[in-house]
Parts: C-alpha cells; structure tokens; sequence
C-alpha cells in the first residue's frame, strides 16, 4: 500500500513539474521586459497535496476502512501558508532583500489541516464501528465525545500529539525560506546571498515578472549546504498600496 502511495505521490509531482514548466516557457515569452522588481511580494506555499497524501498513509492503517486520495483531497482543500518577499532596488540591477514565512499563518494552516484531518478520521471511524455492529448514534458530536472518552482529548488534538505531521514544520520552512541579504539580477536570473553565520548561502533563481507577478524558480546546484531543496516555482503578486 505505501508503494502505491509512493508511485502516486511521483505521478503527480512529475504532473506537477510539467505543468510549471510549460507555465514558465508560456511567461518567458509574454512576460513584460521591465526589471524593476522592488516593492512587497506575497506567495501562498500550497501544503494541500502533501497533507492529503500523509494523512492518507495513515488512515489507510485503520483495519476495514478504506479511502482513496480523492477522498482524502475532498477533505483537504485550500492548505496554503503565506510567504512575503520585500525587495528593494538600491541601484541598477541590484538591491536588498528580506523574506520571510508569516508564523500565524503558518498556525492557521496546520490548524485548519488537522480539523480536516479530524472530519477524515471520525467519518472512518464511523465506518468501523458500524461495520462491528455498533448501534448507537452516529452524529459528529456523539463520536466526538466516544474520541474523547477514549483518548482524553479531542480528536484533533489526539491527531496532532499521536497522528503523522500534516506539514513541514515552521522551523523546517524558515530554514529553507526565511532571511535578509542582498540581490543581483540579469537577464532573468535573480541571485540572492543570504546574511547570517556561517558559510553564506547562495540562491540563484531564475525570475520572471509578469505585471504583478513575480515567478521565482530555484536553479539545481545553486545553493551550498542543503538549503532550498524545493525547486517548484514559486509565484508571488506584487501587494497594492491599498494594502499596505
């Protein structure tokens, strides 16, 4: 079964990767020339697909129950964490940068992920004790309280200390996301070099902005140390003043 899953998880990401580049080479073409990239970014890091498929793995564990992947994404919808890019150009073709994972939303993902995750485990759960021949009521409040009963908390709370992580966790992402530095650009590549201690570390991202669209794209080998091992694009808009 984990190998289905596995040969399931490399579909779509092959899929995935397919559909960002043909995105990127559409861009690369009708993209607008002008190169002035300062101002706030926001992307929106999609964590659907991977608590979809964790949650999944796990589930699947439960003797006599079954659900598909399909099943698993109704339940997980709209998983995003938000991200900000400021960039600000300090002369011709370079400037400084900060980026940075936003913590609350990070708080706000995880939590809507195991509510989800919840409403997945309790219908199972359902399943399994009317499959042993359970009479009683089935109504969410009555297996929430029988989850209660038994585990001493609530199912998302029994999920989140005894369940699989759904997400990366926060540190894991500002590890590979978040800091301050200074930026290069040229001919559609944006090189970043990171403050801090320690060896710096190196980004080079090909880039295309689009009017407010900002498409980053992590160049292999570009980065020392094991950092930034994502190499899907990640799309950030540019915010508007009357959000600032």
């Amino acid at each position: 079964m984990k190998k289905i899953i596995k040969n399931v998880v490399v579909v779509l990401l092959i899929l995935t990767l397919s559909a960002s580049t043909a995105f990127l080479a559409y861009l690369h073409f009708f993209a607008s020339e002008d190169e002035e990239l300062s101002g706030e970014w926001i992307a929106e890091l999609d964590m659907t697909e991977q608590a979809a498929v964790t949650a999944l793995s796990w589930l699947q564990d439960i003797e006599a129950v079954s659900i598909s992947l399909e099943d698993m994404e109704a339940y997980m919808q709209d998983l995003t964490i938000q991200m900000n890019l400021t960039l600000e150009q300090t002369a011709p073709s370079e400037g400084t940068f900060r980026c940075y994972v936003l913590p609350e939303s990070y708080d706000a993902c995880k939590q809507a992920a195991y509510e989800a995750f919840a409403e997945a485990f309790r219908a199972l759960l359902t399943e399994r004790l009317l499959m042993a021949g359970y009479t009683g009521s089935t109504d969410q409040e009555t297996i929430e309280a029988l989850v209660t009963e038994t585990f001493g908390m609530s199912t998302v709370s029994y999920l989140m200390s005894c369940g699989p992580a759904l997400l990366p966790s926060l540190e894991e992402l500002q590890a590979q996301y978040d800091g301050s530095g200074v930026y290069e650009f040229a001919e559609g590549v944006l090189t970043r070099q990171f403050d801090g201690g320690g060896p710096a570390a190196i980004k080079v991202e090909s880039y295309i902005r689009n009017d407010v669209s900002l498409i980053l794209s992590e160049e292999d080998g570009s980065v020392s140390d094991g950092f930034f091992s994502d190499h899907s694009p990640v799309v950030y808009m540019l915010k508007q003043p009357q959000e600032q």
